[in-house]
């Protein structure tokens, strides 16, 4: 056999050879290229922590079968992983307890009409206390600390129906319904359940947030809710300040859970706006700043504000400059699931990517534009046709399947990587068409998370980072990917179209 080929043929096999790799390398030239460098000397705020709330559908969640109720709890809150490295859950840092005002025992009574609204309370109608009222939620509370979540608030919707004016949990006229006349014995019932709490679970609540959404007529019945004006609103606060003096607790009290957040600086219904102006400006006549037990933070929900985009960033950029004011203060977006604007509507379950990058672009914008310091998800666990859970359950009071989403881990891009203590850094992109990324230093670590919302992989560069390093780790969450860990060469990152990438790598020497 002759060893070698004519000439012709080898000009036929090397053209063939040519045409199969030629659209791999042109695909690879004209692949998206974006650059984001950090410049770690421009440092904005200081990470607390994420988080979610046990509304609603834990009160029965946590009466499942052991093994629902605790793939429910590791979705949440674990922070192992499996053999390959893949995280087991999105590791949350923050619990929110709900405080219930008591229209679960009235039942229907209560005109609240869907009974998985309704919330208990250790709080009797009779004015006596039962400490086993509530071992749903009381089951996640331990289940979060045995996991090693570390902050715990307890946020109340309505005062107990035992000291609202028409004895019910919602208002009848549109106003607020609490009776100041009981405005101490509602402090009081508080303090009581903090207490019940320590002592069935061990955790002392370190926050109270005693009002939500002050804003809203709650009179509709739809669920637990009481308005406040913001002169209410700081009576209460002082009321409840002086009640907890007289205790040893440490627990601060947290304000203002806001609807939306431009209620926070310029809405114009000024009763209920200007609320860091109004609690935080020394000059004010509603300031509360200088109470002891009054945590320097303010809380509001990014409802309705997530579009158009220019708008949405000049709001969140008014509340940054806003807070900066005001020495030490802290924002927290404290509470969002998708109600429903112009680019997403609320209302159908989405298990996929589809929700999973809106809220992933959101919380983006709200830590890299409104300096949040906490971000706080609705329902950690829903049973709805609706877009507010990140986990998911049949609609039982007893067992069912379970269901994870998409949301839940493109939110654990951001929760399990980014620890207590991180201090975000300023990254500049060279291109920003659907692609999102923001840096977060702790312990000479740059954990980097990057949405690529576009129809197309990029091609990643992320300047700043030790070069002598090779690699680098990244989790991916994407169609078929729910925090997946891989390891790639740090010059040569892929981000596939329609992802949440987080990247953690060694800060540059």
């Amino acid at each position: 056999m002759n060893r070698f080929l004519p000439r012709t043929s080898f000009i036929f096999i090397f053209s063939v050879l040519l045409g199969a790799i030629a659209p791999a390398i042109s695909k690879a030239q004209n692949q998206r290229h974006i650059i984001a460098k950090v410049d770690f000397t421009q440092s904005a705020q200081t990470i607390e922590g994420f988080g979610a709330s046990d509304a609603w559908t834990c009160q029965f969640a946590g009466l499942w079968p052991d093994a629902e109720k605790n793939k429910m709890a590791d979705l949440l809150f674990s922070t192992k992983t499996d053999q390959a490295g893949n995280p087991l859950g999105i590791g949350l840092n923050f619990w929110r307890f709900a405080i219930g005002g008591g229209s679960t025992e009235q039942g229907e009574a209560s005109g609240i009409r869907d009974e998985w609204r309704r919330e208990p309370s250790f709080l009797n109608l009779s004015k006596t206390y039962n400490e086993e009222a509530m071992p749903g939620q009381v089951w996640f509370m331990n289940a979060a600390k045995t996991r090693g979540v570390k902050h715990f608030l307890g946020f109340v919707n309505s005062p107990h129906v035992n000291f609202t004016l028409n004895h019910k949990a919602f208002s009848s006229d549109g106003k607020c319904n609490l009776d100041f006349s009981k405005a101490d014995d509602f402090a009081l019932d508080l303090v009581n359940t903090i207490q019940i709490l320590k002592k069935k679970t061990g955790v002392e609540l370190e926050y109270l947030s005693p009002v939500n959404e002050p804003q809203w007529k709650w009179n509709e019945g739809n669920q637990e809710g009481c308005p406040y004006t913001n002169q209410e609103l700081a009576v209460l606060v002082k009321k409840l300040s002086a009640t907890l003096n007289k205790t040893r607790l440490k627990t601060k009290i947290q304000i203002a859970e806001a609807g939306q957040l431009n209620y926070l600086t310029n809405h114009p219904d000024t009763a209920k706006s200007k609320q860091i102006e109004y609690f935080f400006n020394p000059t004010s006549p509603g300031y509360i700043g200088s109470l002891k037990n009054v945590d320097r933070s303010i809380s509001g929900h990014s409802y309705f504000t997530t579009s158009p985009e220019q708008k949405s960033i000049e709001i969140r950029n008014a509340v940054k400059e806003e807070v900066a004011k005001y020495d030490k203060l802290r924002f927290w977006m404290s509470e969002y699931c998708v109600l429903g604007d112009s680019l997403l509507k609320g209302e159908g379950r989405d298990l996929g990517m589809t929700t999973a990058l809106f809220i992933a672009k959101l919380i983006h914008h709200d830590l890299t534009y409104a300096n949040a310091s906490s971000w706080q998800w609705w329902l950690a666990v829903s049973t709805g046709d609706y877009k507010d859970g990140l986990v998911y359950l049949d609609k039982s009071k007893t067992s069912g399947k379970v269901y994870d989403s998409k949301t839940l881990w493109a939110f654990g891009n951001y929760s399990r990587f980014i620890p207590q203590g991180s201090v975000r850094v300023e990254m500049k992109v060279s291109d920003e068409k659907d692609f999102y990324v923001s840096g977060y230093l702790k312990d000479n670590k740059l954990i980097t998370v990057a949405v690529n919302n576009s129809d197309e992989a990029i091609h990643f560069e992320l300047a700043g980072i030790d070069q002598k390093q090779k690699n680098v780790t990244v989790y991916t969450t994407a169609e078929g990917k729910n925090l997946e860990r891989s390891i790639a060469a740090a010059g040569a990152l892929t981000l596939p179209a329609k992802s949440v990438s987080t990247i953690i790598a060694n800060k540059e020497k």
